[in-house]
């Protein structure tokens, strides 16, 4: 499987990014916008903006792209620094339903195109043919990328029996909790960009006296310390937060590094803990 590049101007290269297998740059560090509404969804993404976060993390399935469309065209930012990615929803799968649902997405978003289109679930009906519908997409340049969510290794495997390009991105659950090695080393090895989704575990392992510990060393807060663990591991992380001093906390994990032992040690916390569904169910 191969990916076409897309002469799309791209953001400004920086060790902030990371170059999908398709040579576009996408940050490592984002803002996701699940459970954001009306103008908190609005205001989030335009204060997220002004900090200096320049990806966004939408999906149809949070009913919020219309606003986060409208936080876009407010901002200073120009369209090409951004890097904006939305989902199809499970309810939208199938061939010609994907051209639909994505044709319904940009509407909302009221983008000339986005920069990542992802399958959010692998529903067991059509999946086959949505991602043939988003290789469309590709193909006819209405989309920089293309990837999916919550795929794990049984998934990957089954798309590599039809897909003629590679997604360039596969957004997972993932933290030091749930550390899925195994996907993170398929998805290195074959030239995909893991995405982690609740990354900071929604706050519920803040009071784990190891990570306690490395907030006293580095004198940095518990959301800080696991976002650069991600980071140090090469993985895009887009963590949710509609309230500025959080914003600008989880921003603050580009700004410094954790030594390698400290990476390795939290690499051992992993207890299979999950906020979000197992996507073993749809196998």
């Amino acid at each position: 499987m191969q990916n076409k590049n897309i002469v799309i101007t791209s953001n400004t290269d920086n060790t902030n990014n990371t170059k999908l297998n398709n040579g576009i740059l996408m940050p490592l560090l984002g803002l996701g916008v699940y459970d954001m509404y009306q103008n908190e969804a609005t205001q989030a993404v335009e204060t997220a903006l002004e900090i200096g976060y320049r990806l966004i993390d939408t999906a149809s399935m949070y009913e919020n792209e219309k606003e986060i469309g409208t936080a876009i065209k407010n901002s200073q930012v120009k369209r090409a620094d951004l890097f904006l990615t939305t989902k199809l929803n499970n309810t939208d799968h199938g061939f010609e339903q994907t051209l639909k649902a994505f044709d319904a997405s940009l509407k909302k978003l009221d983008q000339d195109y986005v920069d990542l289109y992802l399958i959010h679930w692998p529903i067991k009906e059509g999946r086959k043919e949505s991602w043939l519908a988003l290789e469309k997409l590709y193909q006819e340049k209405r989309v920089r990328a293309i990837g999916v969510a919550n795929y794990t290794i049984p998934f990957l495997e089954e798309l590599k029996t039809y897909a003629t390009i590679t997604p360039a991105v596969n957004q997972i659950e993932f933290s030091p909790w749930l550390f899925l090695k195994d996907e993170l080393a398929f998805c290195k090895a074959g030239g995909i960009q893991l995405q982690s989704y609740s990354p900071i575990t929604r706050g519920q392992k803040f009071n784990d006296p190891r990570l306690i510990s490395l907030c006293d060393k580095y004198q940095r807060t518990p959301a800080q310390i696991v976002l650069r663990w991600h980071i140090e591991h090469g993985v895009s992380t887009i963590p949710k937060s509609s309230k500025k001093e959080r914003l600008l906390e989880n921003f603050g994990a580009l700004d410094f590094k954790l030594d390698a032992q400290d990476v390795i040690l939290m690499n051992t916390f992993n207890e299979d803990f999950r906020i979000c569904d197992n996507p073993i169910q749809f196998l």
